[in-house]
């Protein structure tokens, strides 16, 4: 399956690479950089328009993406740099030791969003409802993060976006890519952790797989991500029967 044309747009990235400081760190046995991609973290260049990483649960792409957005300046629990909130402090020490490399543009606006404490991110949005926030509580998960993706992001900003398809139905995955598009092409930045293979999808995207050998860069087309979807489409009760037969021969609790 081809993936779209390439997007033709400007270098100029506001987020150029990040650097694991390795003679600083402590203790390589503790979290997290016992995690094996950031225990064999050294430089990693970062795309001028979309980076994302992928990989298995526990692989460390959450845990990177966080790093960033506080070593970046965002609150560790989400929303823009004037968001303070810290309902329950749980972040990592990797952005202790992390550095980045800026480019020559600085971003107009920015916004780290992750699932989990979009609820958090809805409450402190609240006191701003006079600088035209919408009370996001009274919106579903996934309608107040496209609003906050709609109405908040802005040109020539920087975004760091942890699984934002746990908000979103397959349809609304297509149009927040619609509005990536719109945002890149006016020269914003992402930096986004999925497991999405429609997010993923996006053109002249840089993709990062973080695993047991550390982080490389993979093509869309031969991501598990992508490999596991289409097989499942292309005959879900072969799949289904292959899960159930497997379950099938395991012993029994009794």
């Amino acid at each position: 399956m081809a993936r779209a044309a390439t997007v033709t747009l400007p270098m100029n990235q506001i987020l150029r690479h990040i650097e694991l400081l390795r003679d600083k760190v402590p203790d390589w046995t503790a979290y997290p950089f016992s995690i094996p991609a950031v225990a064999k973290l050294e430089r990693l260049e970062l795309h001028p328009r979309v980076t994302f990483f992928v990989g298995e649960n526990g692989s460390g792409k959450s845990t990177l993406v966080e790093a960033i957005a506080i070593k970046a300046g965002f609150n560790p629990e989400g929303g823009t740099k004037n968001f303070t909130a810290r309902n329950r402090p749980s972040e990592s020490r990797l952005h202790e030791l992390l550095r980045l490399a800026r480019g020559a543009r600085r971003e107009k606006a920015g916004f780290f969003l992750r699932g989990e404490t979009m609820f958090n991110v809805s409450t402190e949005a609240e006191q701003y409802r006079d600088y035209g926030w919408n009370n996001l509580h009274e919106k579903s998960h996934g309608e107040a993060f496209l609003w906050v993706a709609i109405n908040r992001f802005r040109d020539n900003g920087l975004y760091l976006l942890d699984e934002p398809e746990s908000a979103l139905s397959p349809q609304r995955q297509l149009a927040f890519l619609g509005r990536i598009h719109q945002l890149v092409r006016a020269g914003s930045q992402f930096v986004i952790s999925t497991h999405s293979p429609i997010l993923m999808a996006y053109p002249d995207a840089q993709i990062l797989a973080l695993g047991q050998d550390g982080i490389r860069e993979v093509a869309y087309e031969n991501t598990e991500h992508y490999a596991v979807t289409r097989s499942f489409l292309n005959n879900p009760q072969r799949t289904l029967n292959e899960i159930f037969d497997a379950v099938e021969s395991l012993p029994s609790d009794d």
